[in-house]
């Protein structure tokens, strides 16, 4: 029965109370709030692009430039994908969270630490950066042994687990080799004198190694690996393994062949291990694994549309169709980590803004993208979970789909995709006017993301609910 469905339709009829999802869910507040902060992580990012455009017209390797990076990735991107697997992964795979009272702590620690991390990294202090990284590193371990401790109870082992398990080992180690890429930056023998205590004497010493380790890699080379293990091994890893099973909630279907969604899981995670590997050593073996990758991406792709071409829900609704350019979005970056994965490739002023291309594309492109689209579908699902739940069976509810605004939907989607394009080609043109213009039409298009969030929140003060309609008695 649609009332089953722990996300897409449970709300969209008038039917019982979604006994599955009160039985498996969390409560709403805990994954609003981080996305939330998330949302306000993502305004401030746009809205720093447009009054510095050079963080996007100037090469990469620049403290401004890896600040604001990190408020996208860290702000936003983790933070809204800690709340929505807080909700998601006990629903998706019929458990409980292990500990909600924990993950209102890690809540507290992960805005504390992502917060002074970008603002260390704007004024380039990585003593400062490694130390708030370790607060935001003790959040990411409580976020990891939550999830593992509830993936422990899920009665049936399936491809879903599988991606969301390895997203948690990639995402561990992206923290890991973050902060050993911040302790090589770092001189610890001024600490010396400080370290009265055993405990500060053997973490420093732990700190002292891990420098002398990473600081034998090339620099960009350690910043290009540990950027693709936390994009690629973390966040796409989890669209794809999460859109297993959204995806069928949402149309009305079901995976079309188990062996082509498994293919693509075990050769992403090949190829993510094989291509950071590879770009750390700067390695002749890069297309390969690049390759390994796009190869997997693809056959996602394949059991993608072989998925929607089944659907028994045929409109889409404009969520979904945001969704889906985030997956097409996927087609110019695969291209782009193919030809910047090119052993012989020149290291001249193109080829280095191309590869600020490829990165802002991945970003802003496909996993922002692909998140916004998906919170198109969550966010009036916890408010109505939350505001309306109680009353079904006894009164007259709206639906999902009647909370928010389809224009605004509409709007923002195509304002979002010029801004891309816009800001794509400012950034080969070096060209800052181009990339505050771009940033401005993101601007736009958030702004109509957040008036139908408001839209959606208005229905926590002012709930709709009508009294229902007795039925005729039948004529005798």
């Amino acid at each position: 029965m649609e009332a089953a469905l722990p996300i897409s339709a449970a709300p969209d009829v008038r039917g019982s109370q979604p006994k599955q999802v009160r039985a498996t869910a969390p409560s709403v507040s805990l994954p609003l709030r981080f996305m939330l902060t998330a949302l306000v992580a993502l305004f401030g990012a746009v809205a720093w692009i447009i009054a510095n455009p050079s963080i996007l017209a100037i090469y990469h390797y620049h403290q401004h430039v890896i600040a604001a990076t990190h408020l996208v990735v860290l702000g936003f991107i983790c933070t809204v994908v800690m709340g929505a697997m807080y909700q998601l992964v006990p629903v998706a795979l019929e458990t409980k969270l292990y500990s909600e009272r924990l993950a209102k702590w890690q809540f507290v620690i992960h805005v504390i630490g992502f917060v002074g991390m970008v603002w260390m990294f704007n004024v380039w202090n990585m003593k400062q950066v490694g130390h708030f990284g370790s607060a935001l590193a003790l959040g990411v371990g409580l976020f990891v042994y939550n999830l593992a401790r509830t993936l422990w109870r899920v009665p049936k082992w399936n491809i879903v687990a599988t991606a969301i398990t390895a997203a948690l080992v990639w995402f561990s180690l992206t923290i890991f080799v973050g902060l050993s890429i911040a302790a090589a930056k770092c001189a610890y023998e001024a600490t010396e004198g400080l370290a009265t205590e055993e405990g500060v004497k053997q973490v420093v010493g732990g700190l002292r190694v891990v420098a002398g380790v990473v600081s034998r890699f090339d620099a960009i080379g350690a910043m290009h690996a540990h950027a693709h293990l936390g994009v690629v091994g973390f966040f796409v890893m989890l669209i794809v393994g999460v859109a297993y099973r959204l995806i069928p909630m949402f149309t009305l279907t079901e995976v079309q062949c188990k062996y082509r969604a498994g293919l693509s899981i075990v050769l992403l995670n090949i190829g993510i291990a094989g291509s950071v590997v590879t770009i750390l050593l700067r390695s002749q073996w890069k297309p390969v694994f690049a390759a390994t990758v796009v190869a997997g991406l693809a056959i996602f792709v394949w059991e993608l549309w072989a998925m929607l071409r089944a659907r028994k829900r045929p409109a889409l609704d404009w969520g979904l169709k945001s969704f889906l350019a985030a997956v097409g979005m996927l087609i110019p970056v695969c291209i782009l980590a193919l030809v910047l994965s090119w052993p012989s490739l020149p290291m001249n002023q193109f080829f280095g803004m191309l590869e600020n291309v490829y990165g802002f594309l991945g970003l802003f492109g496909v996993v922002t993208l692909a998140i916004l689209g998906m919170l198109h579908k969550i966010l009036p699902f916890l408010v109505w979970f939350g505001v309306y739940s109680p009353h079904v069976g006894r009164a007259q509810l709206p639906l999902t789909s009647q909370m928010v605004s389809e224009r605004a939907q509409a709007g923002g989607l195509v304002t979002y995709l010029v801004g891309l394009l816009i800001i794509s080609v400012a950034i080969l043109r070096e060209s800052e006017p181009g990339v505050r213009l771009g940033g401005l039409f993101l601007l736009v298009s958030l702004g109509l993301f957040g008036r139908n969030a408001v839209k959606v929140f208005s229905h926590f003060r002012n709930p709709q609910i009508k009294p229902l309609i007795a039925a005729k008695p039948a004529a005798v």
